[in-house]
């Protein structure tokens, strides 16, 4: 892996919870939904395509890991969102978000959906742990 630093947007809207074998996780900061951000640490990374067939695998570990973070924070999960988007930041990052029936963008997608919740300091600090606890950092 090359020099990795995470796009300016990520540092502004999430808290890093620490690296994988591929990737950065991060906890997207609105406390509505469960949300870790994996982005991994491939320079110039913008398409899964960038990664070789290892990197893909160990995304899909570290997936399904996610997944298992957004369950520990606590909230009902009724479905899970996986989704690589990037339209607004090119920089290659998977979306793992916990969606439950009546959240307030549900059915939609969460994304523009209104502005964030951040977390409150108390609440931030149990979830970093939870989320970190599940994705054995």
């Amino acid at each position: 892996m090359g020099m990795f630093e995470p796009d300016p947007a990520f540092l502004a809207t999430s808290h890093e919870l620490g690296d994988l074998a591929l990737c950065q996780a991060r906890l997207q900061d609105d406390v509505r939904y469960p949300w870790v951000v994996l982005i991994p640490r491939v320079e110039a990374a913008r398409e899964l395509e960038d990664l070789s067939r290892e990197d893909l695998a160990r995304l899909t570990d570290e997936i399904l890991a996610a997944g298992r973070a957004v369950r520990a924070l606590g909230a009902q999960v009724d479905k899970l969102n996986v989704g690589a988007l990037g339209n607004v930041t090119p920089q290659l990052h998977v979306h793992v978000v916990g969606r439950r029936v009546g959240d307030p963008a549900w059915p939609g997608p969460v994304w523009g959906h209104s502005p964030a919740q951040p977390y409150e300091a108390e609440v931030l600090a149990m979830a970093l742990v939870s989320a970190r606890a599940a994705l054995g950092l």
